[in-house]
């Protein structure tokens, strides 16, 4: 009888063994460090908005905000190496509130058909072929194509490159747009295209021609389609300044003027902005428009670098059209990868 009582009370089921195991004090005592981490982590992220963009910090932060979330496997490595408890729970805090601004973007939200397929592409100032960019953007099935970082010698060889696929095109300074519908209306966007900080080492895309933006407008079969094509300033660390985006600010700044007094009701916006839209400089344009790649895209769509993208830099913004697919295009000669939406009416 004794010899029952002792196999009985030696008999643990698993809950119980998980609730012996997880009061003992030493596991809610170990890992402070990676408790104060896990939950700096997630106010970080929950708070990003907030803070303080001296010398760019907020910007840099927001440009790159999802790979944050890399962070959470290293800190769980270190709880579970150290055995703490308390590290762990603290972890539910950045978990939850990166899948709370980025959860939405890991599946597949793409649709297919469409009324109209428009892509936007950087072909990069330092394209060594710009033949072999234009012909596999016209591979691409585009109706509409804006082109970004045109230099003065390379606008006739895209022209000639494109010209069976796009009967209509106009090229404005450094940006262009090729379309299959007629085009009319076309005018150059002044973003305040003016010189950057005394001393500031300006990009390639910086020396260009000071034109950087154009509008539009898209005879479709549905009526007017607004076409907005631009590239805004370059974005750099400096020594003194930190992560500079005063000129891409203004420029921003100045678009989303533009895009708020367009009377058309269905706009669309291609452009290298040089940053992402979870970046506060775009504040503007993304209380006006919506980004497809958000609404109807893959994954994050990255494009930036065009060998290893880290960010989506490259955008196609709308309004008063819907997204139905979104993806990003392979790469060409260009430093960015082009970017791809079909919209529907």
């Amino acid at each position: 009888m004794a010899r029952v009582d002792r196999a009985e009370s030696g008999q643990e089921g698993p809950v119980r063994r998980i609730v012996r195991v997880g009061l003992r004090p030493g596991l809610w005592k170990r890992g402070p460090v990676l408790v104060v981490l896990a939950l700096l982590l997630g106010l970080l992220m929950l708070l990003h908005a907030r803070i303080p963009d001296y010398g760019g910090l907020g910007s840099l932060v927001e440009t790159f905000l999802p790979w944050f979330g890399l962070f959470v496997p290293v800190l769980l490595a270190g709880a579970l190496w150290r055995r703490s408890a308390f590290a762990v729970v603290a972890l539910v805090l950045p978990v939850t509130v990166w899948l709370s601004l980025f959860g939405g973007l890991i599946g597949d939200r793409s649709g297919s058909g469409g009324d109209l397929v428009v892509v936007g592409h950087n072909v990069g100032a330092g394209n060594s072929d710009p033949v072999g960019t234009a012909r596999d953007l016209a591979a691409s099935g585009a109706d509409v194509l804006g082109l970004e970082e045109i230099t003065p010698q390379a606008v006739p060889v895209y022209e000639r490159a494109l010209a069976r696929a796009y009967p209509y095109h106009v090229v404005l300074g450094t940006v262009g747009l090729w379309s299959r519908l007629p085009l009319s209306d076309s005018r150059p966007i002044d973003t305040g295209m003016d010189a950057g900080p005394l001393g500031a080492a300006k990009s390639a895309a910086d020396k260009l021609p000071s034109n950087r933006a154009l509008r539009a407008t898209v005879a479709t079969e549905r009526g007017p389609l607004a076409v907005y094509v631009a590239h805004l300033g370059s974005v750099r660390v400096m020594p003194r300044m930190g992560f500079w985006t005063s000129m891409r600010d203004r420029n921003a700044d100045a678009l989303a003027r533009a895009v708020a007094a367009e009377p058309n009701g269905r706009v669309v916006l291609l452009g290298d902005l040089n940053g992402t839209t979870d970046d506060r400089g775009f504040a503007g344009l993304t209380s006006r428009l919506r980004s497809v790649q958000d609404e109807a895209g893959d994954g994050f769509g990255f494009t930036w670098p065009a060998k290893f993208p880290v960010a989506r830099i490259d955008q196609i913004l709308v309004r008063g059209v819907e997204p139905v697919g979104s993806w990003v295009l392979p790469a060409t000669g260009s430093d960015h990868r082009p970017v791809a939406a079909g919209i529907s009416w």
